[in-house]
C-alpha cells in the first residue's frame, strides 16, 4: 500500500500531462464518437475505459498487463457486445485491450532496449515477414490487417512475458497467474452447465467464443496446474495445492464437456508422457480412463461421430472429420502451383472458400487446419516459417531442463499440444489462447536466455 501511495504523490509529469492532453481530446471528440458508434451503453463505456487504459499506461504499464492476462479469459463474453463495424473493421473494447498490449510492448522496448531478446525475436521474424508480405497480395484487405495484427500481438505477448521474468521466481509467479485466470472462467462454466446442459448437444464454451477455444485453454492450464502441483522450485503451500488440484479436476469434467475430440487427445497425451517420464503410478489411472470416459454417453456419441456422416453434405456438421478432408483436399486441388509458393495472401482461404468448395453455401468457411491454411494464404515458404518457429523455440527450452526438468516437458507438452491441436482447427485466430500460450512460452524463454546469461558472464563471455 505504501508503495502505491508513493507512486500516486509522485506523479511523473509528463505521465500527467499525456493523461490531461488524451482527456480532452476523448472529451472534444465525444460528439463525432457518438455519431458513428450511437448511444449504446457498451460503446459510450469504451472511451472513459480507453482514457483508463491511457492513465495505467502512464503510472503503472506493469499492473496493466498482469490485470489483462489475469482477467482476458472473461473477455469474450463481455466484450463482444461492445463491438461496431466502421468501415468494415470491427471496433470496440477488446480492440482497445489489443492496442494496449502493443503500446506496453514498445514501451517496454523503448524504456529498456538493452533487455530486448533479439535472439528470440528473431524465431519470429521469418513468419512475420511472409505474414506481412500476406497483407500486400491478400484479397480481402481489412481482414489481413486485422489477422496481421492478431499476430502481432501475440509476438508483443511473448516480449512483454521475456521482460516481466526475471527470475525464477517471476517464472513461476507467471505461470500462477495463467492458472488463476482460469477461477472465474470455470464458475462460469459450472452455472453454463447446470443452466444449459441438455442432452448430447450441449458442448461448454465458458466465458469464450467458441468451445474449442475454451477447449485449448482448459487443455493449458491443466497443464501448468500439473506443474505447479508437482514443481520442487517454490512449490505451494497446503491450501493453494488443494485449491489448484480441485480446480484442475473441474477443469477435466469441463474439457469433456466441451466436446472437443482434438483437445481431448492432446490432454491425454500429456499425462501419458507425464506417467511414463515422471510417475510410472499415473499410467493404472490412465488405462482406466478410456472406460470411465466411454460410459457418459455425450463423449461416446462424439467419438462414434468420427466415423459417420461420411458423405459431405451442404451443411453438415463442422467436426465432421470427413467433412475437413473434403474441404482441404478441394482447396488444395484448386490451388495454382505457382501459388504453392507464397499463396493467395491472409484471409485468402475464406475468401475463395465459396469458389473451390461447392458444398460451401453461403458461408465463407475457415481451414479448421492451420498448416492447410498455411499453405493456401502464404505457400510453403509460410509453413515452414511458421514450423520453424516452434523448432526454434523448443530447441531454446532444452535449456530450461538443467533448472526445471519438469517446467521443461510441461511447456514443450504445450507446444506439442499447439501443433496438434493445429491439424483440425482455426488455432491461429484464437487470441486468448494464443495470449496465454505465448506468455507462458515467453516466461520459460525468457528464464533460460537468464540462465545462459549468467553462465556465460561466469566464464568471461558476452551474451
Amino acid at each position: 500500500m505504501q508503495n502505491f501511495l508513493y507512486r500516486i504523490t509522485n506523479i511523473n509529469v509528463v505521465g500527467a500531462f499525456i493523461v490531461a492532453l488524451m482527456a480532452l481530446l476523448i472529451g472534444a471528440a465525444m460528439p463525432i464518437y457518438v455519431g458513428l458508434m450511437g448511444s449504446k451503453v457498451t460503446n459510450l463505456l469504451i472511451p472513459p475505459i480507453l482514457l483508463l487504459f491511457v492513465i495505467f499506461l502512464a503510472f503503472d504499464r506493469k499492473l496493466i498487463i498482469l490485470a489483462i492476462i489475469l482477467f482476458r479469459s472473461v473477455g469474450d463474453v463481455l466484450l463482444n457486445s461492445t463491438k461496431t463495424s466502421i468501415g468494415g473493421m470491427s471496433i470496440g473494447i477488446g480492440a482497445l485491450i489489443n492496442i494496449v498490449v502493443l503500446m506496453i510492448a514498445l514501451l517496454l522496448v523503448l524504456e529498456k532496449p538493452k533487455l530486448f531478446p533479439k535472439k528470440l525475436a528473431l524465431f519470429w521474424l521469418p513468419f512475420m515477414a511472409i505474414a506481412l508480405f500476406g497483407v500486400v497480395q491478400s484479397p480481402e484487405k481489412v481482414d489481413a490487417i486485422r489477422t496481421y495484427l492478431t499476430l502481432i500481438s501475440y509476438f508483443a505477448i511473448f516480449i512483454i512475458a521475456v521482460y516481466l521474468v526475471r527470475t525464477p521466481a517471476d517464472f513461476n509467479k507467471s505461470i500462477r497467474l495463467v492458472v488463476w485466470s482460469s477461477v472465474i472462467p470455470v464458475i462460469y462454466g459450472i452455472v453454463d452447465a447446470v443452466l444449459h446442459m441438455r442432452g448430447g448437444s450441449f458442448r461448454l464454451q465458458g466465458t469464450f467464443s467458441h468451445p474449442n477455444i475454451f477447449a485449448f485453454y482448459l487443455v493449458l492450464v491443466i497443464s501448468l496446474s500439473l506443474y505447479l502441483i508437482k514443481t520442487k522450485i517454490a512449490p505451494l503451500k497446503n491450501f493453494g495445492r488443494f485449491c489448484v488440484s480441485f480446480n484442475m479436476l473441474v477443469m477435466l469434467v469441463q474439457l469433456l464437456l466441451t466436446q472437443t475430440r482434438s483437445a481431448w487427445v492432446a490432454c491425454f497425451l500429456i499425462f501419458l508422457f507425464y506417467a511414463i517420464i515422471f510417475e510410472r503410478k499415473y499410467l493404472i489411472y490412465l488405462s482406466l480412463l478410456p472406460v470411465v470416459v466411454l460410459l457418459i454417453p455425450s463423449v461416446r456419441d462424439r467419438l462414434a461421430n468420427l466415423d459417420s456422416s461420411n458423405e459431405v453434405y451442404q451443411y453438415a456438421e463442422l467436426n465432421s472429420f470427413s467433412w475437413r478432408v473434403s474441404l482441404w483436399e478441394s482447396a488444395l486441388r484448386w490451388m495454382e502451383a505457382a501459388k504453392y509458393i507464397a499463396g493467395y495472401g491472409l484471409d485468402a482461404f475464406p475468401f475463395h472458400s465459396r469458389t473451390f468448395f461447392l458444398k460451401a453455401g453461403a458461408i465463407n468457411w475457415g481451414a479448421h487446419n492451420v498448416y492447410i491454411q498455411l499453405i493456401f494464404e502464404t505457400g510453403l515458404i509460410g509453413l515452414l516459417s511458421f514450423l520453424a518457429l516452434f523448432v526454434n523455440v523448443a530447441r531454446h527450452l532444452r535449456g530450461l531442463f538443467k533448472i526445471e526438468p519438469l517446467g521443461f516437458f510441461i511447456l514443450l507438452s504445450l507446444i506439442s499440444e499447439y501443433l496438434v491441436v493445429s491439424a483440425s482447427d482455426n488455432t491461429l485466430a484464437y487470441l486468448v489462447f494464443n495470449w496465454y500460450f505465448w506468455f507462458a512460452i515467453g516466461a520459460g524463454c525468457s528464464l533460460v536466455s537468464l540462465q545462459f546469461k549468467l553462465t556465460e558472464e561466469s566464464t568471461g563471455n558476452t551474451y
